[in-house]
């Protein structure tokens, strides 16, 4: 997980803990104070319904983010970038050819190449969020976060 947006990954980690229970996995039992009425013991795991306990919040935030929100295909993010950046078609010999199928099909690793700086930069301007390597919209995130603390 790459969240480097510290505030966003406090307010993730907030929603976890309110969308999750204290767990006792020794007496398989939800301890909602975090000690476990039964055996007494405070080193609790959390359970998230539906998809289980463990210990730790971020597989909460991925389970949250996953089930809640869209990824998006940074493939057609990156051609659309590209696409607003460069004419639309360039012209080979007599041919009039789509510009981005050219520079795909010519050259696929210098493509990939350029599209893997285009997802760090996004990332590094904070306007992408990697989750369970798949990217999401930093501001929908955020609406996603306004959503859910503000109830």
């Amino acid at each position: 997980m790459q969240i480097q947006n510290e505030e966003i990954m406090k307010r993730l980690e907030k929603l976890a803990y309110q969308k999750s229970y204290p767990f006792c996995y020794s007496c398989y039992k939800r301890a909602p104070s975090g000690v476990c009425e039964i055996c007494g013991g405070d080193d609790c795991m959390r359970e998230l319904a539906g998809e289980g306990v463990e210990f730790g919040s971020l597989w909460i935030i991925e389970s949250l983010v996953r089930n809640n929100l869209t990824a998006i295909n940074v493939d057609e993010e990156f051609e659309a970038s590209v696409r607003g950046c460069y004419d639309e078609t360039v012209k080979v010999l007599w041919m009039e050819l789509d510009a981005v199928t050219v520079a795909k099909e010519s050259d696929p690793i210098s493509w990939r190449i350029a599209r893997d700086e285009w997802i760090d930069n996004e990332l590094n301007d904070e306007l992408l969020i990697e989750i369970d390597s798949k990217y999401y919209r930093t501001s929908d995130v955020e609406e996603y976060l306004d959503g859910e603390l503000s109830e």
